[in-house]
């Protein structure tokens, strides 16, 4: 047992931050103009007395966690609320032990009744708060936890996930879905990357409300020196990827958008698209029909497609769909449903095949869902929540580490820049992409290699 690198949780800090966009982003029904963000640090002990204190942020995007016809401000203030709820619940853990243990226990074992307690209580009758809303609620602290366990032992928190330092391995935390697959003895270093690329291919959104060409422009439009329609995007920075907003409830208006993206990208030469409805489909047959399609009228732009993602509703065991005839025509990658290793579990016997990973769903579910994943042989993709600032950081490192289909998505650079100056003048290839990539040469030192000691950014009064 390797207690002497085992941590325990001292105390626990959180901050909102207040950001606005330059554009609109279109969330399904629902369009997004501002976001909070949840910044979380976790301070540990070791059984030697030393100490260290790790960082972790997350988008608090109300549109995506929780989509409903409840007012936007209602679910805003419950998602703060919840947030500022659990920064105590972390600091009162008193067990020892790896930051995925602990994570693993508080995440499966005690989130769960405190979301329950807070829905009977402080919802009051209202609609419950989801569970990847809370998910996310949570994923700040737990991305800090990782980051202080990786700065306890001076290691970069990636290359902590091995049998020297943890006291279980995955056979404690994952169940197989069949006999040929076996997680005892495994540790998540088993399915990471031992040698990570230093670029990355980036993915660029195209949102429902975004110009593709200068013909679609306003005049309405933010002139502050950042391009604003596609074609614009494409040429400054290079894009070979992108990843295209669909609505799921207009199949005429999606083909269209889909066949119109398709031209500009072969004309200016842009190697892959992928394809997001936004969950919103119900019927296999709606995606087909469009895949189909395109495959007959525009095959090259139909070749581009490299996976589509998520076109059907978030609850799984609600909305229990056999997908198998989309995915017979495209890679099918869960993103929204996969809450957790369980949930990759139900959409892989319904015919999913691949699983889009986000740090924003915690540190610990990310690494399991990863691993469980790739032990059924399931593709992986690292989609973003339109990450600023710290949150840029771990959500790359995972794509870097986890051998994703395809790079990873970025599009913070599109819809608030700005917001993340402080932390680019440090790491200047994670918030600018050059030649369609990001590069990751600048993260550096021991838990995510924030440098965050060179990062000028002044934070509010602490909530919690």
């Amino acid at each position: 047992m390797p207690t002497n690198t085992d941590v325990q949780i001292m105390d626990s800090s959180l901050w909102f931050l207040p950001v606005e966009t330059r554009m609109p982003l279109k969330f399904g029904a629902e369009t997004l103009t501002s976001v909070t963000l949840s910044r979380a640090s976790v301070k540990v002990r070791k059984e030697d007395g030393s100490e260290a204190e790790g960082w972790g942020e997350t988008p608090l995007s109300v549109q995506w966690v929780w989509p409903s016809p409840v007012p936007y401000s209602e679910r805003h203030d419950a998602l703060k609320a919840f947030s500022a709820l659990l920064c105590p619940a972390w600091r009162s853990i008193a067990a020892k032990g790896h930051a995925l243990e602990l994570g693993h226990d508080f995440l499966f074992e005690v989130l769960p009744g405190i979301l329950r307690e807070f829905n009977l209580n402080q919802r009051k009758g209202g609609e419950p708060m989801p569970w990847l809303a809370a998910l996310v609620c949570a994923s700040s602290f737990d991305i800090a936890l990782h980051d202080a366990y990786g700065k306890a032992n001076s290691s970069p928190t990636y290359e902590t996930y091995h049998s020297g330092l943890l006291n279980r391995d995955l056979g404690d935390f994952l169940e197989p879905a069949s006999n040929t697959v076996e997680f005892g003895g495994k540790t998540p270093s088993d399915f990471l990357l031992s040698d990570c690329p230093a670029k990355l291919p980036v993915w660029h959104l195209v949102g429902g409300l975004d110009p593709l060409s200068p013909d679609e422009l306003t005049g309405e439009e933010p002139d502050d020196g950042y391009p604003v329609d596609l074609e614009d995007w494409i040429a400054r920075d290079q894009l070979n990827c992108l990843k295209i907003k669909l609505r799921g409830n207009d199949s005429d208006w999606d083909y269209n958008r889909l066949a119109a993206i398709g031209k500009i990208a072969n004309r200016l030469e842009v190697e892959w698209l992928t394809t997001d409805f936004n969950c919103t489909v119900t019927d296999p047959e709606y995606v087909n029909e469009i895949l189909d399609k395109l495959a007959v009228d525009e095959p090259v732009t139909s070749a581009k497609i490299l996976y589509v993602e998520q076109p059907f509703p978030y609850d799984l065991e609600t909305h229990s769909i056999d997908v198998r005839s989309v995915a017979e025509r495209k890679p099918l990658f869960m993103d929204e449903s996969a809450h957790d290793w369980k949930h990759v579990r139900l959409g892989r016997s319904l015919g999913w095949t691949g699983v889009a990973l986000k740090t924003c769903k915690t540190q610990t579910g990310a690494l399991l869902s990863l691993c469980w994943a790739k032990a059924h042989g399931m593709e992986l993709m690292v989609q973003d929540l339109t990450n600023p600032m710290l949150a840029q950081v771990p959500h790359v490192l995972l794509a870097a580490h986890a051998g994703t289909i395809m790079g990873v998505e970025s599009n913070a650079m599109q819809f608030y820049p700005e917001a993340s100056i402080p932390e680019s003048c440090v790491h200047p290839g994670l918030y600018e992409r050059k030649e369609g990539c990001l590069t990751l040469s600048t993260i550096q030192g021991s838990g995510f290699g924030y440098r965050l000691d060179e990062i000028e950014r002044e934070l509010p009064t602490a909530v919690a």
